[in-house]
């Protein structure tokens, strides 16, 4: 297929650019799903239902994260077998991910159907909200297939040097949902419960299409599923679970972070809350890049050329650089007018506007971790990832912002912030200069 790239050979920066870009329109209609369903669900529902979709989106969110972490470790075994152009490891291992995904897809959407009320109360929700957040909980569950379904496609098709295609998947998606929240919620008359049907239903139209596509084109090796190899299954959930509990260790440092941004009151809070939403969107290219650097990395890694990995890195983190860092001069002159797109209250408006400014400049040096973690995680050094993760995270981000605030007030929020990202930055290029990441070998020569 035309679409695909063969980054063994050719001009590393060309391919980045052209490979990213796909990337990086996909991510951005991604966050315009949950983005849309909220402007639906908030207009024609009102506040009481925009909630109880908040809450469950929550729970939505963990099990995606969850899937984001293996679908990282299929980017990771896919795209060296397509680097080490071995169809016959490329065949077994599709063969391995869709058989283990598929059972777990089924095994999560069963437990989060039945437990959907329990995992609420967890949350704390009102009882005002309880019924609405475990229908639209429940229905996402039952179609929790198509979404590990379609962005398992699109994370195959790009291991194999592929990022236009997914994008078509995801534009299906969120086009469809779009079209079908206001006549599911308001002329079907089915509320809350109609928003989580045109999700589904979104879903599984894309997943469909991705399969009719895959199978008709013959872009990827599928067959009939068949029970997977002891070894096949070892490997995928020794680079699945750590993979998996990166995500864990990002959200539940979010979530200390918000209770030092809490201690500072409604209108901190608030402005912090629409700078985030921002944030978001900003930090996508740097998203994408990290991707594309680590589906390019991964493929000469099969195929153990270091040099190209080198340059890749080096050219990964160039770009990101000048990107981020003219997203962050933008970000300086128009913050004000981007944080007041989600509230007006001055105070909160004042904040936000300084948390952005300050931390804009910062921006290019979280990108450098994306990056290099990219390359790293494309070895198969998973839980060396986790580990930095853990330090970006526990050691540097929570406890910098907890002590800057404490000096400087709430501007120290961004300051503890913005002196992680540089910091962080640091711990990632030492161990991706000086670790052991490349002695990692996830293959014998017949697999």
């Amino acid at each position: 297929m035309k679409e695909q790239h063969d980054f063994t050979q050719g001009n590393i920066l060309k391919q980045l650019i052209i490979f990213s870009g796909p990337i990086m329109l996909a991510n951005l209609l991604q966050t315009s799903y949950q983005f849309a369903d909220s402007l639906w669900v908030g207009n024609l529902l009102g506040g009481n239902a925009l909630g109880a979709v908040a809450v469950s989106s929550t729970i939505i969110f963990t099990v995606l994260s969850f899937v984001i972490g293996l679908n990282n470790a299929a980017l990771t075994i896919l795209s060296q077998q397509k680097g080490r152009d071995n169809d016959a490891g490329l065949k077994n291992y599709l063969n391995a991910f869709v058989v283990i995904l598929t059972f777990l897809s089924l095994l999560l959407g069963g437990i989060g159907y039945v437990f959907a009320d329990k995992f609420l109360l967890l949350l704390g929700t009102p009882d005002s909200m309880m019924a609405a957040a475990k229908s639209y909980l429940q229905i996402n569950f039952i179609g929790i297939l198509f979404l590990f379904g379609y962005n398992f496609i699109s994370t195959v098709l790009r291991a194999l040097g592929d990022s236009k295609t997914p994008l078509r998947f995801v534009m299906i998606a969120v086009v469809l949902n779009i079209a079908l929240d206001p006549l599911f919620i308001a002329g079907f008359d089915m509320g809350v419960e109609g928003a989580a049907y045109a999700t589904i239903f979104s879903q599984g139209i894309a997943f469909l299409y991705g399969i009719i596509f895959v199978l008709h084109r013959k872009v990827a090796p599928f067959s009939l599923p068949r029970l997977p190899k002891k070894h096949e299954v070892g490997l995928i959930l020794n680079l699945g679970i750590p993979s998996g509990l990166q995500m864990a260790v990002i959200s539940a440092g979010v979530a200390a972070i918000m209770s030092v941004v809490t201690g500072f009151g409604d209108d901190v809070v608030a402005g912090f809350s629409a700078a985030q939403r921002l944030d978001s969107i900003l930090m996508l290219p740097a998203h994408a890049l990290g991707t594309a650097v680590s589906s390019m990395a991964g493929q000469n890694i099969g195929v153990r050329d270091w040099a190209r990995v080198r340059t890749i890195a080096k050219y990964g983190v160039l770009y990101n650089f000048s990107v981020m860092l003219v997203v962050g001069l933008l970000v300086v002159f128009l913050a004000e007018y981007g944080i007041r797109l989600f509230i007006q209250e001055e105070e909160a408006v004042r904040f936000g506007t300084r948390y952005l400014q300050i931390i804009a400049l910062c921006y290019p040096f979280l990108g450098i971790n994306f990056i290099l973690n990219g390359v790293v995680r494309a070895s198969g050094a998973m839980y060396q990832v986790l580990v930095l993760n853990i330090i970006s995270f526990w050691v540097l981000r929570y406890p910098l912002t907890a002590l800057f605030s404490s000096l400087f007030g709430d501007t120290g929020i961004a300051i503890g912030m913005g002196s992680s990202f540089l910091v962080s930055s640091l711990f990632a290029y030492s161990y991706y200069r000086f670790g052991k990441w490349r002695e990692k070998k996830l293959f014998s020569k017949d697999r």
